[in-house]
């Protein structure tokens, strides 16, 4: 079976990092790949982060791949101008991806590399789900006269889904993080989550406020199973948690919702500091590959090799510049190909 994925790589280092993926791949299983433009690539050609050709190619496909999008040359204080950022929320608008899943598994030959201690991390395997289509990122916002707002708003029904996407892939826990003690979307957050949770066989829950949140993520990551929380705040801490694994230039990601094809994506931007110097660490976007075989194409097996590969790489001393090493792109590429 041929499986039709859209690559969109972006900008910055997206395209170094995206070759490695579809090399990958192709060495896996039966792909079929188109490449469009989203970001700051697509501003320059078409005036508009996302075209709706794009987003019809997206939502044709089987997956989609995103490599990273944004840079300086696109950063504008003017509310009109287009910015590459706002193509991955139309991505994630228009296929409906309400569900951002972000695993933070420190490799065990990565654990040194980490700012925290190897005692207080060992053991650190956690999911943060966080909601992608609701929250303040969507609301109303607007100025009038010297002032600006910007409105958090969250219906009970996307409460309801996101908490089921976390009921289904926590193991033991589910850390519900919020602002309950002041905001009243979090109280309706907390309600909901409540009620839908209470009565799970074999899940415990725990509320934490968010402030709290942050400092435990340091301070024990360890004790988190699930963690499942609103848009802004998990934003805030899956970049948080990704350090813990030493660099984000390690994290995949997930979006998907409710049926249709996924969008996989490293967690690291687009670095336009390092690119076209072949410096760029691939192991990310070859992660999110990964992810993309488990959770969107149902290829399980094909997903654990290229995990595996990526952990035997390291473990036999593969190190990225960011990881404390002088491996290149094409370098890191190559051991993870010699090890699938």
């Amino acid at each position: 079976m041929t499986h039709h994925i859209v690559t969109l790589p972006g900008d910055g280092i997206g395209p170094e990092v995206m070759a490695p993926a579809v090399e990958a791949l192709n060495r896996l299983g039966d792909f079929e790949f188109t490449e469009h433009l989203v970001g700051g690539a697509s501003i320059d050609a078409h005036g508009t982060p996302l075209t709706d050709e794009v987003l019809d190619a997206c939502r044709r496909s089987d997956s989609v791949l995103l490599a990273a999008v944004g840079g300086p040359r696109w950063d504008s204080t003017d509310p009109g101008a287009p910015r590459p950022e706002q193509g991955l929320l139309g991505l994630r608008k228009g296929l409906e991806l309400f569900a951002n899943l972000r695993p933070v598994r420190p490799a065990p030959a990565l654990i040194d590399s980490s700012p925290l201690r190897r005692e207080r991390i060992e053991g650190t395997d956690l999911l943060v789900v966080r909601e992608l289509t609701g929250g303040i990122y969507f609301g109303e916002r607007g100025r009038s006269g010297d002032g600006a707002f910007d409105t958090c708003v969250y219906a009970t029904s996307e409460v309801e889904r996101i908490t089921e996407v976390a009921l289904s892939a926590a193991r033991s826990r589910i850390t519900s993080v919020d602002k309950a003690n002041i905001l009243e979307t979090s109280r309706l957050w907390r309600e909901t989550v409540e009620r839908m949770a209470g009565d799970r066989e074999g899940i415990e829950l725990e509320h934490m406020l968010v402030d709290n949140a942050a400092m435990q993520l340091v301070n024990r990551p360890s004790h988190f199973d699930v963690i499942l929380t609103e848009n802004m705040f998990g934003d805030i801490l899956s970049d948080e948690a990704a350090m813990i694994t030493g660099s984000i230039g390690m994290l995949p990601s997930a979006s998907v919702g409710a049926g249709g094809p996924g969008l996989f994506e490293p967690v690291h931007g687009s670095a336009p500091d390092i690119a076209g110097a072949g410096r760029a660490n691939p192991l990310a976007m070859l992660l999110s590959a990964a992810m993309m075989l488990r959770h969107g194409l149902k290829m399980e097996d094909e997903a654990g090799r290229l995990e595996s590969a990526v952990d035997r790489a390291l473990e036999s001393g593969l190190r990225t510049s960011d990881l404390g090493g002088d491996a290149s792109t094409e370098e890191a590429t190559e051991a993870v190909l010699a090890n699938l």
